[in-house]
């Protein structure tokens, strides 16, 4: 029999410490150009919640494409607005559209919301609408009316530092996601490679650790084909390795990470890595990326590669891999892209991650800013025009009760329809705790689209065992992390998670764009149709003509000042 226990004593323990404050001396906001300190005169006993009645806020945020669209039709929602007596007038995007609306929506006062729940800012849009005057900085807000914000940033300090600006302001409330530490967290590597077991058993083939094996594996997969596809009952043409190029997670530059120095790519928005004696350097221009991307080249050459690799979206991708016809892939989760049960991933069955390719050496580099786990600086913001901050910051304080959170991030109990994502269950100690339900064969991405609301919130890794279980999915990403990759983790540093200057936020933004664009269509040809040294030169010809220099070097500047 599941467990139901009533929030309400979230919601008096936050009443609590409203009154009391948080106490960090945050700097003020009256003078800043956003208009902040506005409600600051608020007696916090006034917006404590539960409310004694209804009040209405209006916010805005995005839906996945095929899930609910009206965000009060979902229960983790419906619960709040019981729970708070507050009430959200929603406008809602679907998330694929997000991008090309949301600037329309934050230029248009006369129908601006009063907070933006799913943002997503980058720093850029951060400052850019702080020096507009369209956001509220909200660090008193934070200090005297969000007591679970607080909590956090007391127990994980180095938070509330990366939300703070170079003037002492936060401009947004944050998203974070602890899982793991350092080189043992889950996103130190996001484009996971994964082999297809079942087709390496049926071909009595090991799984392989060098480059020279992996291609011989994938010659494997394409000459017997007709084999796998019998064996299998597959339709359509057997694809040795598939991938969607400058794609994130998806993308095959994990790869060549053993190739030259054995830097590879790992950041492949910026293409900047942090060298062991804290230099900052473009990947674009190591030799590891000039035979990583040569080697790729002749897979593709030998039919290796899905040629639609450099075009497709995800739903092909996705669609291809479902219909069994992958051999190798990419993304966060194979359980996203390949029909693979849960049961079978942690038995090591049906797919399993692709280790580290030796190849002049044997590396692999985290991702950037991955050592402080998941963080997303800009995922919520006031607006100018909100009426009462007070109240939309007391309200949006309960996304960070730790029984809230993690229900905002994964998905919740006692829905109506054939999956939960938790029941409530109890801890060692008879406190509640959100226990996670088992998913089976359901893809964990498409059934927490269904009932998570994303939005700002934070899961500490002290949180686990106490408020809710670790999700299976992660359980098993982390055991994988830490017993195939983190071995080969030999890389000192990463490049930190800083909140630059407007100027130099502006400008890496500016480099940025033309420095990027160019290593990603280089790649993308490179990969391919081959290129030459001349080529080669041509492109580091026109990244010094892009001024990578000065880009590199705002960069460094930052990696001194955080490592100091």
């Amino acid at each position: 029999m599941m467990k139901h226990f009533k929030m309400g004593a979230v919601f008096a323990l936050s009443l609590t410490m409203l009154l009391a404050g948080c106490g960090s001396g945050g700097s003020g906001g009256g003078g800043s150009a956003s208009g902040g300190g506005k409600g600051l005169d608020v007696d916090p006993a006034e917006v404590a919640l539960p409310l004694a009645e209804t009040a209405t806020i209006k916010g805005l945020t995005n839906f996945p494409a095929g899930t609910e669209s009206e965000p009060n039709n979902r229960t983790i929602f419906k619960r709040l607005e019981e729970e708070t007596n507050v009430h959200v007038e929603w406008k809602t995007i679907q998330s694929d559209q997000w991008g090309d609306k949301i600037a329309l929506e934050m230029a248009n006062v006369k129908t601006l919301p009063e907070f933006v729940f799913n943002a997503g800012f980058s720093d850029t849009d951060l400052l850019k609408y702080a020096k507009q005057g369209v956001i509220l900085n909200v660090e008193e807000y934070i200090d005297k009316y969000m007591p679970n914000l607080c909590k956090v940033f007391e127990q994980a300090p180095e938070y509330r530092a990366m939300c703070t600006d170079a003037d002492g302001h936060i401009w947004a409330l944050p998203w974070i996601e602890q899982l793991g530490y350092e080189k043992t967290a889950i996103q130190t590597i996001d484009n996971m490679p994964f082999i297809n077991k079942n087709w390496l058993d049926f071909l009595g083939l090991e799984v392989p650790t060098t480059v020279e094996d992996f291609e011989k594996v994938l010659i494997a997969f394409r000459d017997n084909a007709a084999d796998l596809k019998k064996e299998f009952n597959i339709e359509g043409d057997i694809i040795p390795m598939s991938c969607i190029m400058n794609d994130g997670g998806q993308d095959p530059m994990v790869l060549i990470n053993g190739f030259g120095e054995g830097i590879g790519d790992p950041d492949k928005g910026r293409h900047i890595a942090v060298t062991d004696d804290k230099k900052v350097i473009s990947t674009g221009t190591t030799e590891g990326f000039k035979k990583g991307v040569a080697w790729l080249h002749e897979l593709y050459a030998e039919g290796l590669i899905d040629p639609e690799a450099f075009t497709q979206e995800w739903s092909t991708y996705v669609a291809k891999g479902k219909s069994g016809r992958y051999g190798v892939c990419f993304s966060w989760d194979i359980a996203n892209i390949a029909q693979v049960s849960m049961d079978d991933l942690i038995a090591g069955k049906g797919w399993v991650p692709l280790p580290v390719l030796t190849a002049d050496t044997r590396n692999l580099t985290p991702q950037n800013g991955s050592f402080t786990s998941g963080f997303d600086r800009g995922r919520c913001v006031i607006t100018a025009v909100a009426e009462n901050p007070a109240l939309i910051c007391s309200w949006l304080d309960q996304m960070y009760a730790p029984l809230q959170s993690p229900q905002n991030n994964w998905g919740t109990y006692g829905e109506d329809d054939d999956f939960d994502i938790f029941e409530m269950s109890t801890n060692a100690n008879g406190e509640p705790m959100l226990k996670h339900t088992w998913l089976g064969d359901a893809s964990p991405v498409e059934v927490r689209e269904a009932e998570a609301v994303g939005g700002p919130l934070a899961i500490l890794d002290s949180y686990y065992d106490v408020y809710v279980t670790c999700p299976d999915d992660a359980q098993y990403r982390l055991d994988w992390i830490k017993d195939v990759y983190t071995p080969d983790m030999h890389t000192k540093y990463v490049f930190p998670n800083v909140f630059m200057t407007t100027e130099d936020t502006k400008e890496i933004s500016n480099l940025q764009a033309d420095i990027t664009k160019r290593i990603n269509t280089a790649k993308s040809d490179w990969v391919m149709n081959g290129f030459t040294d001349a080529d080669w030169d041509q492109l580091q010809a026109d990244l010094q003509a892009y001024q990578l220099d000065k880009y590199l070097g705002i960069f460094q500047k930052y990696v001194d000042e955080y490592y100091k």
